[in-house]
């Protein structure tokens, strides 16, 4: 019954072993043989990753297949065996900047009022509602104590007039409908502090981030530095570049 109502696949990269061969002494090269002669009559659940020493056509693949929810492509040496617990390969990724109000922030779990964990970040919508993008928390021991005297002058009176100061009365709300605003739990953070603190939103950052998905950021963001020359009404989603939707049945094959 599961299998018929979500349905899985099985995407094969890489092969250690053929029969009684061990193969990881053997080059990618070799195994990635072993593996499309194994694989070359498969199952439809069973799919192959596409490899190519072609860069135009890797470069198509890495621009295309982003709307897909790719991060990017993986680039391996040909001549390389099989590494354990090493990461031999190159992941490319997806880089790009964004300047995000910063409107809030969670302190660290080994220092909270002494040091800053992480910062919260927005985008204004087309509504004009701040909406709660995600979070940069690449910060050194040294750099999340400073933070706490650099932020001090925003924390007066933030609430007052904050665009998210009712997020405590909309938690159990945006739970039921399925958004997620600041401070939202799930299945990857259950049992962490997620308390925050308000910002008076008038400082921008710079941060790098590899991928969006829906209207927030799919992973963390790199702080990249401070904007005191941009307007934090000018912090919107439309600065964002667009991927077009793509589906991985076209990577793959019907």
């Amino acid at each position: 019954m599961l299998a018929r109502e979500s349905p899985a696949s099985y995407v094969a990269f890489d092969c250690l072993a053929d029969g009684a061969d061990d193969l990881r002494a053997a080059p990618f090269s070799e195994r990635r043989r072993h593996l499309l002669g194994i694989l070359a009559k498969p199952p439809p659940s069973v799919r192959l990753t596409p490899s190519t020493e072609d860069p135009a056509t890797a470069r198509h693949w890495f621009d295309a297949f982003e709307g897909a929810g790719l991060d990017g492509v993986i680039a391996k040496r040909a001549d390389q065996p099989y590494l354990p617990g090493k990461r031999e390969m190159a992941k490319i990724k997806h880089l790009r900047t964004a300047d995000c109000v910063v409107a809030g922030f969670r302190w660290h779990k080994n220092g909270p009022g002494t040091l800053i964990g992480s910062l919260l970040l927005g985008l204004w919508n087309d509504q004009g509602q701040l909406q709660h993008v995600g979070v940069t928390a690449s910060f050194s021991t040294v750099k999340r104590a400073e933070l706490v005297k650099f932020l001090e002058p925003y924390r007066r009176d933030a609430i007052a007039d904050h665009p998210w100061r009712e997020w405590r009365e909309w938690e159990e709300r945006a739970a039921a409908e399925g958004r997620r605003l600041p401070g939202a739990t799930s299945r990857w953070n259950r049992g962490k502090d997620l308390s925050w603190e308000p910002l008076r939103p008038e400082l921008v950052a710079e941060v790098a981030f590899d991928h969006l998905q829906g209207d927030r950021f799919r992973h963390g963001t790199t702080f990249q530095r401070w904007r005191t020359d941009k307007s934090p009404a000018d912090c919107r989603y439309d600065q964002l570049e667009e991927t077009p939707p793509a589906l991985l049945a076209d990577l793959f094959g019907s």
